[in-house]
């Protein structure tokens, strides 16, 4: 179709009120379609010069033209939907229009809505009209949308306009949604936490009882199992680090380029934030840093509806057309995974990655991680990266977080992928195959480390996570008391996370394996067991000190002195691990403080009995970490390589 002959079809117009069905039916026009940049130039929209910049960039990343141009402010979101009903020669709706009846959204399903890009608007006589943000993919959608309402007819709407109707009008079944996608067997929601403190209660008081009616007796059997436990959990992280020592260079880490460049998908990263108002300007700096196409790369910045503070730092700060604001509507449930669930219904992207508000991801990150899944079989679910600290060296916790997050990060969780056991992820700089992770029903809304419950999620439904040399600068808690809230926090979620798997041992026993089901014991519940009996543990000391042990007379000195070799092999794994952690140039001046751990650990004992306490009177809540006290020493700090 030449310019002319568009010039004289009626021009197609936003509907308002009650239309007639002829302003909205879409005609069929096929092969003889104007090109959308054509008209976009006819209508004024974009100079010659612009189109040609867009089409170069379309035939290297085969994109949306009308995305490309709008991703660089060439068009705007109205001048390109006026476009494409000039193009399809069709009116289009919008948010002020007529609100579409609620019982035809339902009939498809809100989510499906939100998937499809479709939402169905009025009959008319025997016709359904459908309102699309993506007019290319409708008649892919056409037989399912038939099979449901009979004859369709296309009408235009933009992607703002489609996402505000839906949350407009059916808000409160996306917030249920957002809390119950997981399976009820597989959620936490339904953990009867009462009757877990009654049976924590009485324990406890059979442990007091039994501690004053045989004080040894009862020192000497906890000792045992807390002895018994140390040495598995030792006996995994020598395993691990072994197997990471000896793993191969990671899939995708060499892929060529060209690989990439034959279909590059949409990203989507959503980033929660809550009461963090200092960090937006710094987030939108780093995340601006990133090389990926901007016309495939969709950030949602995941905001609570009533968290004024930060709401009003993003309305103050310019944000580029490819950053949106997604407000999660307001609840008594306020957690990272519900604000997930709920941001991820907007996504465009077949990938989901995830980052915190302080986060400072690596320029080209993005196309490592795409490499990665693209090159690795479908069973691959999930890429973690590395997360370093860029305030490390702000105080002595600082640098043992440091230590720690080094010693699990670039050697426990590489050789646990390598063992194949089942990978628990960490809370940021994570990315899903989309597909996969809506089959899981994303984020247990309710756990507060749904990251480290998905991972084992994952591998229940024979998928697995990728551990991946690219890292992401975050900040460390450096003060005492906000990391053992933190840490209490984790300790808590592991404890859920145990009791919501192990509600049926012998089904997890057959999806993960002997094997991958001892990795999750000893994982999960033997952290909870180290941290628990740690000082039983500490004990030992005092006979390096020359000052007995309570049990010597129950045991005799070979016997403990066995205790205590096993104790100070433990100690040497955990030291030597975080010895060959810290290889790379920037972080060797750190094992100096190797031997601070034995100050920094114990605060991890304070944590666990906070998390249980918790685990008991508040098993949901979320103690929120404040950040950004140290965001500007970001910029000025080099990012730590993995070694391979």
């Amino acid at each position: 179709m030449r310019q002319g002959a568009v010039q004289r079809k009626p021009q197609a117009r936003p509907v308002h009120g009650q239309a007639p069905l002829e302003l909205v039916v879409s005609r069929r026009a096929g092969a003889g379609r104007a090109p959308l940049g054509q008209i976009l130039q006819d209508m004024g929209a974009i100079s010659g010069e612009d189109l040609v910049r867009a089409l170069h960039l379309q035939s290297q990343q085969a994109g949306v033209l009308g995305d490309i141009l709008i991703a660089h402010g060439l068009a705007t979101e109205a001048q390109v939907t006026e476009a494409l009903s000039r193009q399809y020669q069709t009116s289009f709706l919008t948010a002020e229009t007529r609100l579409p009846d609620p019982q035809l959204m339902d009939r498809l399903g809100v989510q499906n809505c939100l998937t499809l890009m479709c939402l169905p608007w009025v009959r008319a006589g025997d016709v359904t009209v459908i309102a699309c943000a993506r007019p290319a993919q409708f008649d892919c959608h056409r037989p399912r949308l038939q099979a449901l309402f009979g004859p369709v007819a296309m009408a235009l709407v933009s992607e703002s306009d489609l996402h505000a109707i839906i949350l407009r009008t059916r808000r409160n079944r996306l917030k249920l949604w957002a809390e119950t996608c997981v399976e009820e067997a597989e959620s936490c929601r339904v953990m009867q936490s009462r009757r877990f403190g009654r049976v924590l209660t009485v324990a406890l008081a059979a442990l007091i009882g039994l501690a004053i009616s045989a004080p040894l007796g009862m020192l000497a059997v906890l000792t045992l199992f807390a002895t018994m436990v140390l040495v598995l959990t030792s006996a995994l992280k020598l395993a691990a680090a072994i197997a990471a020592h000896r793993r191969p260079k990671e899939p995708g880490a060499s892929v060529a380029t060209p690989l990439v460049r034959a279909r590059k998908p949409i990203v989507s990263i959503m980033v929660p934030l809550y009461n963090e108002p200092r960090v937006v300007p710094r987030l939108i700096n780093r995340l601006s840093r990133l090389t990926w196409p901007r016309e495939l790369l969709d950030i949602l910045l995941v905001v609570e509806e009533h968290d004024h503070a930060t709401r009003a730092a993003l309305q103050a700060t310019p944000l580029p057309r490819w950053i949106r604001v997604i407000p999660v509507p307001d609840a008594p449930l306020k957690t990272k995974p519900r604000a997930l669930n709920f941001a991820m219904l907007f996504a465009r992207g077949s990938i989901i990655g995830v980052y915190d508000a302080e986060d400072a991801p690596e320029p080209d990150q993005i196309h490592r991680v795409v490499r990665c899944f693209q090159a690795a079989p479908p069973e691959l679910a999930c890429v973690q990266g590395v997360l370093d600290f860029y305030n490390a060296r702000t105080n002595w916790l600082s640098r043992c977080f440091t230590i720690e997050y080094a010693s699990w990060f670039r050697v426990i969780l590489p050789g646990m992928q390598h063992l194949g056991l089942a990978v628990p992820l960490g809370g940021t700089t994570l990315f899903f195959r989309r597909d996969i992770l809506e089959r899981l029903g994303g984020w247990d809304a309710h756990n507060v480390t749904e990251d480290a419950d998905l991972g084992i999620r994952l591998a229940r439904h024979g998928y697995y996570t990728q551990l991946l040399d690219t890292v992401t600068l975050e900040e460390a808690t450096c003060r005492a008391l906000p990391w053992v809230k933190q840490r209490s926090r984790w300790l808590k979620g592991y404890a859920v996370t145990w009791l919501v798997h192990m509600r049926a041992p012998v089904t997890l026993w057959r999806q993960l394996g002997p094997w991958r089901f001892a990795g999750v014991q000893l994982l999960f519940l033997g952290t909870l067991v180290q941290f628990m009996f740690a000082p039983l543990l500490w004990s030992f000391w005092l006979m390096l000190a020359g000052l007995g042990h309570p049990l010597q007379s129950s045991f005799g000195a070979p016997v403990l002195l066995g205790f205590l070799g096993v104790f100070l092999l433990a100690e040497a794994v955990t030291l030597s691990i975080g010895f060959l952690a810290l290889r790379a140039r920037a972080h060797r001046g750190l094992r100096l403080w190797l031997p601070a751990l034995h100050a920094y650990f114990p605060l991890a004992v304070l944590a666990v009995y906070k998390a249980l306490w918790e685990l008991v009177r508040a098993p949901f809540y979320w103690d929120k970490t404040a950040h950004g006290e140290h965001g500007a020493a970001c910029d000025a700090v080099t990012v730590v390589r993995p070694i391979a």
